[in-house]
């Protein structure tokens, strides 16, 4: 899956994940694309969209009420990025992995690598599970 290129990034590798303002390859029109974060049926927050530089969607995040049972996950991983701490990130992210759902506008995809911090999001994603 995605998150195992986490530590073959090798030091000071690890921020090219995080959204910046140097590569942008596109950005979203005012139709902006909105998908759904989800924990079994209930509406954890949803990212609106608005950019996409290949291979991350990034975009704004509007948390729901129930977000904030999460989002320590979300700051556990983001930390371990920031510290480089690449060992511990399989353990923190499978919490994330298991409970919830992203959906795109057409449903559930299979696989995701979200990262949440702060009112931004940046994630990938694939339609079909890897094996």
């Amino acid at each position: 899956m995605f998150r195992n290129l986490l530590p073959t990034l090798g030091p000071g590798k690890a921020k090219e994940c995080e959204p910046d303002d140097r590569h942008h390859e596109s950005r979203m029109t005012d139709d902006d694309i909105v998908w759904r974060l989800v924990r079994e049926d209930a509406l954890i927050g949803t990212i609106t969209v608005d950019e996409a530089v290949f291979p991350w969607l990034r975009g704004r995040v509007a948390p729901e009420p129930a977000f904030q049972q999460v989002k320590p996950w979300f700051d556990e991983v983001h930390a371990i990025v920031e510290t480089e701490e690449f060992e511990r990130f399989d353990d923190a992210y499978d919490r994330i992995e298991d409970a919830l759902t992203l959906l795109s506008p057409s449903g559930p995809v299979d696989e995701f690598l979200l990262h949440i911090h702060q009112d931004r999001a940046w994630f990938r994603w694939n339609d079909e599970p890897s094996d």
